[in-house]
Parts: structure tokens; C-alpha cells; sequence
């Protein structure tokens, strides 16, 4: 029942997150316009690559707090968190400083702004050093809770620092200043406030800071672990941000925009996939210690076909009907044109990638971090002179096709390796029964039911009720398609109906 109520507070959490900022996209184009949002694309990108400084930091102590809460030791994990901290804040300090001197260089030689003057490129790049220092603890304090099964606590303060950043940034453009300045600034503002609500949390679920200490000894401890964990960092940071990073150099601003827009859009296909992994790699490394693998094995089938269940039928939806999507949000027919084909591609990509983080959490927990490592150093000379190739042949659309042919290596080769070094009792079903089937019945199901839209020619609200319908039958269809979800499912339906 933990699991169930952890995984509803963190889907619950990703759904509200993801709900504002669409919500706020919009605005942000109305007051700053595409150009603009291009620097919010780059933010973004750089966001992500900076998690490379975190040094597998926040990775490990998400699994010491997991090993620590299964035994009830939880106390032990003070001087690590003290510790950590320090180096978090000393980080957060170099990226400031860092930021403010390249911020020139930047404006200089990697944007092709048409529109936006070069000094005001200079002060968004600097006001973004800021907002990554203000927030650069954040990921630490979230793996303490994360690792201690608190996902309900971390998601409420996510939420909360998500409707503040986004809503609180569409007043600031709206009501103070309509300009990219004000926007960055907002950002640091409530990064701050963030990053002190996510450590009273954590100090809270330790027992309070008092007694801690500054050990050099924790850092010598983990460093293995926290060292592999930073390399797998580095390559999947590498194949999640190579396309953006390749395309804000060849690309206007104003397209680059247009390409951050669609991933985006995907984007919140991830927010039903994160709570899913944080909650079954602590699980898995509690059941890795105990040795019940029976228990592994199941958890590892069933978690998949709930998580592709969700998954599918939101990715069938920008695939099939992403067009609508789009212009219903940004009311834009010409940003709809333009960016529904790569937003189709990305999003078959990443359902296959986020399916991958089930094989991925189980080599963590067993403590394999080897193998994503030289699964990713693989991929990434495949990946590599494939994303160059098409991005400068096919523009956008080619980040959208390099993303999807990586997935489909991934998925094959990951289940491979991991069926064969780390959980050898299932062999391939795992990726027949619990991936490609309910995929090829995603499909199957998705394209018939475009045909048949398409066909009575409904006004676009009412075609677009028929398309959301579609996707939540799609969802019903494949969670009571497997006989040991149903049977799971059929009896808490009953027992909340008895109740009522």
C-alpha cells in the first residue's frame, strides 16, 4: 500500500507540475514571443547539462537513505547530508561565477538572435548562473526524501515551487515587466525559496541538522559509487541534450524555440515516468538486500505494464494527433504545422526510453552501474555522427528522427544485457509481453480510431473530446489486458465500491 499511495503522490505531483507549466507556455510566448523563448529553450538545455557538476552526488545518497531507511537507521545519514551539502553550495558558487564571465563569450558566438539586443543576451546568461546557483542544492535534499520513501512530501513542495516559478512568472511579465530579465530574475527568487523548502524537509525526515558534522570519511565512502553514477550521467546527459545543443548552434533563435516548444511537449511524458522510477529504485534496492527475487521479477513485469499502460496512449496521442494538441494549446496554427512532426517522433522515442528506466533502476540496485555505463558509451558512438547527420540534413525534424532510431537500439540492446547479466529468469518476455505487445495494441487501437475521427469530420472541440476519449480507453484496454494487473486491480475497485 506504501508503493500504491507513493507512486499516486508522485503522479499526482507530475500531472499538477505538468498542468502549470503548459498552463504558463502560452503566456511566456504572448509577453516574451518565440525568439525570446529560445533562451528559455537554452536555459533549459543547459539545466540539464549542468546535472553533470552533481558528480553522482544526489544518485547516492538517494540509495544510502534507501538502504538506510529498510534497516531504520536513517540517523546515520546526517553527516553524509552535512557534508554533501557543502559541496553542493561550493558548486553552486563555481556555476555562478562561471556564468558571469562566459556570459559575453555566449551572447558573442552561440546565438543567432535577430531581434534581441546582445547586451540583453548578456544579462539573461548571467541572471541564469544565478537561478542555477539558488536551486543547485534542490537535487540532493530530493534524494534524501526520494531514498526514504517520502515521495509524497517532496512532490507536494515540487508542486507548490512549480506554481510559484511558472505562475508567479506569468504575473511578473504580465503586471511588471514584459521582458526576459524580469523572468530570470523571478526564476532565482523562487529557486531560493525552493531550495530551503526541500532541506527543511529533509532535516526533518533525518531528525533535525543538530549533531552533524563535516566528514571527509563520507566523501572517501562513496565515491565509487557516487564516480560510476556520474559517469552514466555524463553519456545520458549527452544523448538527452545533444539534439538541442547541436540545433541552438545551426538554428535562428526563433526555430530553436520552435524545437524547444515540441520537446517540451514531450517533455511531460517523463512526468509519469520519474515518480515510477523513484519509487521502484529504492524498491528494488531494499528487495536486492533481502534477496527476494521472486519479488524483484515481479515488481520488475508488473511495474512495466502499469507504467506502458500510462505511457503508450499519451505518446499515441502526439503521435497520431499532435497537430491538435499544439494548436489547442498555443492556439497557433502555423506553430501547430511546424513542430507537430518532430513533437510525433520525439514522443515515440521517449515512451520506448521511459520503459527503459525500469531496466535501467534495476542495474543500480544491484549495484551494476557498469552496465548503463557501457551500454550509453556504445550508444553514444552510434548516436553521435547519427544526430549530426540529420540534424544538419533534416533541421528539427532530424533531432526528432535521430531521437526515435536511438530508442529502438536502446530498448534492444538494454534488455539484452540486463536479461543477461542481471536478471537472467525472464529472458525476452519481459520485452514481448510487457513492451511490445501493449505498444503494437497501442497502435493497432490509435490508428483506428484516427481513421474513424477523421471520418465524421467533427468540429475540433468535439474532435478533440473523441481523440482524450480514445486515449483513456486505449489506457483501460491495456491495463485489464494482463490478467495479473486486472486481478490486482478488479479487487481494490471492489473493496472502494463496498465501502462507498
Amino acid at each position: 500500500m506504501k508503493i500504491a499511495h507513493n507512486i499516486l503522490a508522485g503522479l499526482f505531483g507530475s500531472l499538477c507540475s505538468a498542468i502549470i507549466g503548459l498552463i504558463a507556455i502560452p503566456y511566456y510566448l504572448r509577453y516574451l514571443g518565440v525568439e525570446v523563448y529560445g533562451l528559455v529553450g537554452f536555459f533549459i538545455t543547459i539545466q540539464a547539462l549542468l546535472q553533470l557538476l552533481d558528480l553522482g552526488m544526489a544518485p547516492t545518497i538517494n540509495r544510502e537513505a534507501a538502504r538506510l531507511s529498510a534497516s531504520g537507521n536513517m540517523g546515520q545519514l546526517k553527516d553524509l547530508l552535512h557534508t554533501l551539502t557543502h559541496v553542493y553550495w561550493l558548486m553552486g558558487g563555481v556555476i555562478f561565477i562561471g556564468f558571469f564571465i562566459l556570459a559575453p563569450l555566449v551572447a558573442d558566438h552561440w546565438f543567432k538572435s535577430k531581434n534581441i539586443a546582445q547586451i540583453e543576451v548578456i544579462h539573461a546568461v548571467m541572471l541564469m548562473g544565478v537561478v542555477f546557483a539558488t536551486r543547485w542544492p534542490v537535487g540532493l535534499y530530493q534524494g534524501v526524501l526520494i531514498g526514504s520513501q517520502r515521495l509524497a512530501i517532496a512532490s507536494y513542495i515540487s508542486v507548490s515551487a512549480t506554481a510559484i516559478s511558472n505562475l508567479g512568472a506569468v504575473l511578473v511579465l504580465a503586471c511588471i515587466s514584459p521582458t526576459i530579465k524580469a523572468f530570470f530574475v523571478w526564476q532565482a527568487v523562487a529557486g531560493f525559496m525552493y531550495v530551503i523548502s526541500m532541506r527543511w524537509a529533509a532535516w526533518r525526515e533525518l531528525g533535525g541538522c543538530k549533531g552533524s558534522k563535516f566528514k571527509i570519511a563520507e566523501l572517501k565512502r562513496i565515491w565509487r559509487y557516487s564516480a560510476g553514477m556520474s559517469a552514466i550521467a555524463i553519456t545520458g546527459v549527452i544523448f538527452t541534450q545533444l539534439d538541442k545543443i547541436i540545433l541552438s548552434t545551426l538554428l535562428s533563435l526563433e526555430e530553436f524555440g520552435g524545437y524547444v516548444l515540441a520537446s517540451t511537449l514531450v517533455g511531460g511524458l517523463y512526468l509519469v515516468v520519474s515518480p515510477v522510477f523513484n519509487i521502484i529504485y529504492p524498491k528494488f534496492s531494499s528487495l536486492v538486500i533481502s534477496g527476494q527475487t521472486e519479488k524483484i521479477v515481479e515488481l520488475y513485469c508488473l511495474g512495466t505494464r502499469a507504467l506502458t499502460s500510462i505511457l503508450f496512449p499519451l505518446s499515441m496521442l502526439l503521435v497520431f494527433f499532435g497537430n491538435d494538441i499544439i494548436f489547442f494549446w498555443t492556439n497557433n496554427e502555423k506553430i501547430g504545422l511546424t513542430i507537430s512532426p518532430v513533437a510525433a517522433l520525439l514522443a515515440a522515442g521517449s515512451s520506448l526510453h521511459g520503459v527503459m528506466y525500469f531496466p535501467y533502476a534495476l542495474q543500480l540496485a544491484y549495484g551494476r552501474q557498469k552496465i548503463p555505463l557501457l551500454i550509453n558509451a556504445a550508444l553514444m558512438l552510434f548516436y553521435l555522427p547519427l544526430v549530426i547527420y540529420f540534424v544538419n540534413n533534416k533541421g528539427i525534424l532530424g533531432g526528432g528522427m535521430a531521437w526515435l532510431a536511438l530508442e529502438v537500439a536502446y530498448f534492444f540492446l538494454g534488455t539484452w544485457v540486463t536479461n543477461r547479466l542481471v536478471l537472467d529468469k525472464i529472458g525476452w518476455s519481459w520485452g514481448y509481453e510487457e513492451v511490445a505487445k501493449p505498444l503494437l495494441i497501442s497502435i493497432a487501437i490509435t490508428a483506428v480510431g484516427k481513421e474513424l475521427i477523421d471520418w465524421f469530420e467533427a468540429p475540433f472541440y468535439m474532435r478533440l473530446l473523441c481523440e482524450i476519449g480514445l486515449i483513456i480507453l486505449l489506457s483501460f484496454i491495456l491495463l485489464f489486458s494482463s490478467s495479473k494487473l486486472r486481478n490486482l486491480i478488479l479487487p481494490l475497485i471492489k473493496k472502494k465500491l463496498n465501502y462507498i
